[in-house]
């Protein structure tokens, strides 16, 4: 994998327990897919870790910046080998790399993201790749977190929703109480009915392990087919 060293542009707090992360990529020096991750770590050090790319290429390409959607420890600095990630900071970024996003095959298909915490990252790109391309295959994301405040992303799929271009069902896991006026409880068959956008529908699952087996299970439930169910976990 190409190596190459980012400056860290700005660390934005995107939840509670995420950090989005953009770097300084452009022009950048490889091409990459949505979907795609790449290892990161500080320039220098030999530690590293994979993150997917939250960033369509279009987007890195037109503004120079590529985002990563980072979770934090505890005491709410980043994960512990880039806990000195600052604006100015230098990173070593190694890909890109993984073979999870869109097929050509699927350039006119209906789609359905589903995503479980800072699995929305390879999602979002892959969104946002389509969505600058003509179609008018409908789209529907499925968004599950702890809480209302834990979703990553929020407002900008949220207004993508308003102009018609997405379906969103956010629901909330471990929240009690609280000013949620949207859906509680994990991803169950009956939320997944609903948002599927067609029979067809291309499905892309991204998040915690047991998530994506259960949705992909759910999904076979709704008679799905294997083929059309395409995942990633961290």
């Amino acid at each position: 994998m190409l190596s190459t060293a980012f400056t860290v542009r700005e660390v934005v707090h995107a939840t509670p327990r995420t950090r989005i992360i953009r770097l300084d990529a452009g022009p950048l020096p490889y091409a990459f897919t949505a979907g795609q991750a790449v290892m990161v770590g500080l320039h220098g050090s030999p530690l590293r870790k994979p993150y997917s790319i939250a960033s369509a290429p279009w987007e890195v390409a037109r503004t120079g910046v590529m985002q990563l959607l980072l979770q934090i420890d505890d005491s709410g600095a980043l994960d512990p080998h880039l806990e000195l990630a600052a604006p100015g900071t230098t990173l070593d970024v190694e890909g890109p790399f993984g073979a999870f996003g869109l097929t050509a095959e699927s350039a006119n298909d209906p789609l359905l993201f589903v995503a479980g915490g800072t699995g929305i990252a390879p999602l979002r790109s892959m969104l946002m790749e389509r969505l600058s391309r003509p179609n008018t295959a409908p789209i529907a994301i499925v968004y599950s977190a702890r809480s209302p405040e834990a979703f990553a992303f929020r407002p900008e799929l949220e207004a993508l929703q308003d102009a018609g271009r997405v379906r969103v069902h956010f629901t909330v896991t471990r929240d009690e109480g609280g000013p949620w006026p949207g859906r509680r409880g994990r991803i169950d068959r009956e939320l997944l009915r609903t948002a599927l956008p067609a029979p067809g529908a291309l499905c892309l699952i991204c998040g915690p392990p047991q998530l994506v087996s259960d949705t992909k299970n759910l999904l076979e439930e709704l008679k799905v087919r294997t083929d059309r169910v395409l995942t990633e976990n961290y």
